[in-house]
């Protein structure tokens, strides 16, 4: 496994998770109170013996470099690494990324640059846990040019997914990108289910994917293909032995809001599908050294409380509650993300706020927030009520913007006292 080198692709310009990518990259965008996305494919690479890594991205990359630098420190004798590669201009090339096949292109000489005998490719916005190791044996014993990791999903996901169907090898013979017409959803449909789900007879694409190097190269080399959904898979499909693997564990993608809102509330349940702590295979992160949250005089039900929070006489339901979250006397915050914070302000910091006019950060005394997102480091002051009533899909405000029917208050932000949203 350690002659495997791992590609994650950090994504564009994330405008579907728009106002969380507005000040950082889709990989570096907080999941799970204290974690980030990028924490997930690299934790799957560390479990499963993979120390080469390569991070591709272009937008707003400085948080997610400063945050892989202070995390991921190998050691001077195991040789691994994990690397971020943003857009640069070169005397080959001097435009940005076209798309996730343009990226690995525009990389591919850093890439053999380590003489992998294999490249996994990984997306950096999904929510999964995997030991790829068992991926990677049945890519070598099945000779396999082009390997690709496949969710069995149900009728009404499949329209939104790259769909596959394979042959009784495994080898894949056909692949529609989002199929829509039932012709289509009829002809790529198995007699039975291959995983638990009876109802789940579609194969999707999990965008992961392991190529052999010298197959990468002759796919991309000589190509303006820009994607490998779209562009590089159904080449290879028709030309080399392209087979698949079937993962039939718990699977996001959550490049969109409401996906993201969705995966980070299922967070909370009694008995999450996805568990950021396994005894054997945990989800790695920044070590903050912060101290136990202090929650006084509250009532929490199914909430993740990160550590170094401060909660005083609040109710909170159904929420994720990022590290060094302060929620003033009387809080309410019903199924919402709170972010948290990235530093503690000091009584000198809180005298010039007051001197200013504007809240500390966190959220002020009083205040109710209902199905939202509130980003790091935002200032929601007393008495403020956050909850789309008027159940408002799409809009735009000072301070906030509404996304999908979630209200998200980006990083940052001034929520003055008494305002409704």
């Amino acid at each position: 496994m350690r002659n495997v080198i791992g590609v994650i692709l950090g994504g564009g310009q994330g405008m579907r998770l728009f106002p969380l990518t507005q000040f950082r990259s889709k990989p570096a965008v907080p999941i799970g109170g204290k974690y980030r996305l990028i924490d997930i494919p690299i934790s799957n690479c560390i479990h499963s013996d993979v120390d080469k890594i390569f991070v591709l991205t272009q937008f707003n990359s400085a948080s997610l470099n400063r945050h892989v630098s202070a995390t991921y420190r190998f050691d001077s004798f195991s040789g691994g690494f994990v690397e971020i590669l943003a857009a640069e201009q070169t005397m080959e090339a001097t435009d940005w990324y076209q798309g996730t096949a343009d990226a690995v292109r525009k990389q591919l000489r850093r890439i053999h640059s380590r003489h992998g005998h294999e490249v996994l490719i990984l997306s950096g916005d999904h929510l999964y846990r995997m030991d790829y190791r068992g991926f990677v044996a049945e890519h070598r014993q099945r000779q396999a040019d082009v390997s690709i990791a496949v969710k069995p999903v149900r009728r009404e996901e499949a329209s939104g997914l790259g769909i596959l169907k394979v042959d009784a090898d495994g080898r894949i013979i056909t692949f529609c990108e989002k199929p829509t017409t039932d012709a289509q959803l009829d002809d790529l449909e198995l007699a039975v289910a291959p995983g638990e789900d009876p109802e789940a007879r579609y194969l999707a694409s999990m965008g992961i994917y392991i190529f052999e190097p010298q197959v990468l190269t002759s796919l991309l080399v000589g190509h303006e293909q820009s994607d490998f959904g779209k562009h590089i898979i159904p080449a290879a499909i028709e030309k080399l032995n392209v087979f698949a693997h079937t993962f039939d564990g718990y699977w996001a993608d959550i490049g969109t809001m409401g996906s993201f809102y969705k995966a980070s509330l299922a967070l909370t349940d009694a008995e999450p599908q996805f568990s950021f702590h396994k005894p054997n295979a945990p989800i790695y992160t920044h070590q903050r050294f912060l101290a136990g949250s202090r929650l006084l005089g509250c009532r929490i039900d199914h909430c993740i409380i990160a550590e170094g929070c401060t909660l005083v006489d609040a109710e909170v339901e159904k929420s994720v509650i990022g590290v060094r979250t302060i929620m003033g006397a009387g809080v309410r915050v019903y199924q919402s993300i709170i972010m948290g914070a990235d530093v503690y302000e000091s009584k000198a910091d809180k005298l010039r706020n007051q001197e200013r006019g504007v809240p500390n950060i966190g959220i002020g005394a009083g205040s109710i927030i209902h199905r939202a997102i509130i980003d790091k480091n935002a200032r929601i002051g007393k008495g403020v009520i956050i909850s789309n009533d008027a159940r408002i899909d799409e809009a735009d405000g000072d301070g906030f913007h509404i996304r999908e029917g979630i209200v998200v208050v980006p990083k940052d932000a001034i929520i003055a006292d008494g305002m409704r949203i």
